[in-house]
């Protein structure tokens, strides 16, 4: 007998799992990811307190933040956590519904494993679920164009609550709306564009949380290069330069030869002259304050301040393109080019207190407005910080689109009822896949009562119960245990937050579903 030589494909550093062992470890994958952030759910949802190897504290139930910091290493996980990074950038709220949607995803699929259903027919049922939810989403859409301020409010208002600010929910919700209308740009359509960066988000650590404020206008990181200039400049005429306000070196090498005292005297006071008419152009031009992207020589400085002019070195770029289109101004490279079509205007310029902070208010139709964000603490200013980014993001998603769904579990129940009885006219083995599907919307709803200390099971009997009998907006009202009109109580959603979580949450299901091979190269450790 012949014995067979085995065949070595695969280096040696290559760890290989397959079959049902790596669609299990994909399961689990997604069911611990799942299971780390569901707790952070809804109003009543808890915090995640999140330890830097460096001592470093973060304390939040942003969904995002949460699986960003604990850095995961299986290549299932990694998927699911660039599920909710790709939710975050795409429509900046609703991470931890992507996450639950996802994990129940892949549970569903561990059933129908287990009842001989081939990967490819569930991930079909999947597919079609998933097509079937995005029409229902659109169907159940709540319709308000022209900017609707009272449902952008509420949008703003659900994205805070159960967040650890939600003292100040109404205020800041004001706040966001206001920013995002200053800064909106209504098309031709009547349809509205925001550029998410014109709104600026700034913090410090000082005074409460619910000193929060709306700046029309620009908060710059720097204060004004010479003690003596004014610290509040009123009714401010403000000069953008781009070039140095100092005397620049030539092009080519020269050398200046000094034979006596007296050319050396001359040379100063001309030196002199030529940094002094710097600071008289400024003050030609008609400006009171200019900001600078470079540097500004100590002479011109001390010009500036016997003028009276206000004036900030060594802006950064970005920042200087900001300010100019807040406060109306161009952004030109010498003091020559400045005219009264070139200076911006605001009604105040002021350095903050105790704070290296500077704050341009009052322009008159700004393209740029800042949040001024305060707290005791660094943990606190940072999780306020996170809160005003995801209602920003909402906010403007909801502007854009102008639709609107309702929360609290009840647009979670209308799927999970309608995509049932869309199953039924399916059939086959593709029909266990959607209604699979379907289940997956009893996650939410679950889960906000768990969060909630109620019964999930009696919860999801009375949900059923008023949607059946034609009550779609009847949500789960968590601070009382009972069901009600969520469009009434106003918790109200972007129908863009909800799409993109359904979509991507079954599209990632899809692909792991369909792994049976899993080959993972593992670094050569020393010495082999």
């Amino acid at each position: 007998m012949v014995g067979t030589q085995p065949i070595i494909i695969l280096r040696d550093n290559v760890e290989r799992t397959r079959g049902q062992e790596a669609q299990r470890s994909n399961i689990m994958a997604a069911k611990a990811i799942a299971s780390a952030v569901r707790t952070t759910l809804g109003p009543r949802g808890m915090d995640k307190m999140l330890v830097a190897p460096s001592g470093d504290i973060v304390i939040t139930n942003d969904g995002a933040t949460i699986l960003h910091e604990i850095k995961v290493t299986h290549p299932g996980a990694k998927m699911i956590v660039e599920v909710a990074e790709t939710q975050d950038d795409e429509v900046g709220d609703g991470t931890t519904t992507a996450c639950i949607l996802v994990g129940a995803l892949m549970e569903e699929a561990e059933r129908m494993l287990d009842q001989d259903i081939h990967p490819t027919v569930i991930a079909n049922g999947y597919r079609l679920g998933m097509r079937k939810a995005l029409e229902i989403l659109d169907s159940q859409a709540i319709i308000a164009k022209d900017g609707n301020r009272d449902l952008l409010v509420k949008v703003a208002q659900t994205a805070v609550t159960g967040k650890s600010i939600e003292g100040v929910r109404d205020k800041i919700a004001d706040i966001v709306v206001d920013a995002v209308t200053t800064i909106a740009e209504k098309k031709a359509d009547g349809t509205y564009i925001v550029d998410e960066d014109d709104i600026i988000i700034k913090t410090m650590i000082g005074d409460h949380i619910d000193d929060a404020e709306l700046v029309p206008g620009f908060i710059i990181d720097k204060t004004r290069v010479e003690e003596a200039m004014p610290k509040k400049v009123k009714e401010a005429r403000i000069a953008l330069l781009a070039h140095p306000l100092e005397i620049t070196k030539t092009q080519v090498k020269s050398k200046i030869k000094i034979t006596s005292s007296d050319q050396m005297k001359a040379f100063s006071e001309q030196e002199q002259k030529t940094l002094h008419a710097l600071a008289d152009a400024v003050a030609a031009a008609g400006a009171n304050a200019v900001f600078c992207q470079k540097g500004i020589a100590d002479p011109v400085q001390f010009y500036l301040t016997k003028l009276g002019i206000f004036a900030i070195q060594d802006v950064p770029e970005a920042d200087m393109k900001a300010l100019a289109k807040a406060v109306g101004g161009t952004i030109v490279n010498k003091v020559e080019d400045l005219s009264d079509d070139v200076i911006g205007s605001a009604s105040a310029i002021e350095e903050m207190k105790d704070i290296k902070i500077t704050k341009v208010s009052g322009c008159e139709n700004p393209k740029t407005v800042s949040i001024l964000l305060k707290g005791g603490s660094q943990v606190i200013v940072d999780e306020l910080e996170r809160a005003v980014y995801d209602a920003k993001r909402v906010v403007q998603d909801a502007l854009e689109d102008g639709k609107f769904i309702v929360g609290g579990a009840a647009i979670d129940t209308e799927l999970l009822l309608k995509i049932r009885e869309y199953a039924a006219s399916v059939g086959g083995r593709t029909q266990l896949a959607i209604e699979a599907f379907a289940n997956i919307f009893e996650a939410i709803p679950r889960t906000l009562a768990e969060n909630s200390g109620l019964d999930p099971i009696d919860i999801m009997v009375d949900l059923k119960a008023a949607h059946s009998e034609g009550k779609k907006y009847a949500g789960l009202d968590v601070f009382t245990g009972k069901i009600v009109d969520m469009y009434e109580a106003g918790v109200i959603e972007p129908v863009r937050v909800k799409r993109q979580a359904v979509q991507s949450a079954s599209e990632a299901a899809c692909m792991l579903i369909r792994v049976d091979d899993m080959m993972i190269t593992q670094s050569h450790r020393p010495g082999q």
